[in-house]
């Protein structure tokens, strides 16, 4: 299947891989929302907090087209041998998921304060980077 796939992209004139145009939807909008939580605490700018939480719900929507493509990727390039740099980024994605998940349910935007979920929003931002990191390694070495 993955190779059909990949055959027809090819045959159309789309040659490159296709999760690195899918994480910019989870990564864009786990940065956006740390960027808003942030701004939720300057003077009159509190409602920005509820903006970064609708961020994070975003993010998180747009993990499973990600993982998807980034599993038809691996398939396709790397012949779906786990190597290190694949094994860290499943488990950076289910961490980024997972605090994803937590923000979702313990976070309460209409009262912000700066507390763990604050911390929390930061740590997302730190595996993203992670993520990215480890996924440029992979493509370009």
């Amino acid at each position: 299947m993955t190779e059909t796939i990949f055959s027809f992209l090819n045959s159309i004139g789309f040659t490159h891989p296709l999760h690195p145009a899918f994480t910019h939807i989870p990564m864009g909008m786990a940065m956006g929302a740390v960027v808003f939580r942030f701004a939720s605490f300057l003077p009159r700018m509190k409602m920005l907090a509820k903006t970064g939480y609708h961020c994070v719900v975003l993010a998180l929507l747009g993990i499973p087209p990600t993982v998807v493509a980034g599993i038809l990727d691996w398939q396709h390039t790397f012949g779906g041998e786990l190597e290190f740099l694949i094994v860290l980024k499943i488990v950076l994605a289910a961490v980024f998921s997972g605090l994803l998940i937590f923000i979702i349910i313990k976070d309460d935007p209409e009262n912000v304060r700066f507390d763990k979920q604050t911390m929390i929003y930061l740590l997302i931002v730190l595996v993203a980077i992670g993520l990215g990191f480890s996924g440029g390694e992979l493509q370009y070495g």
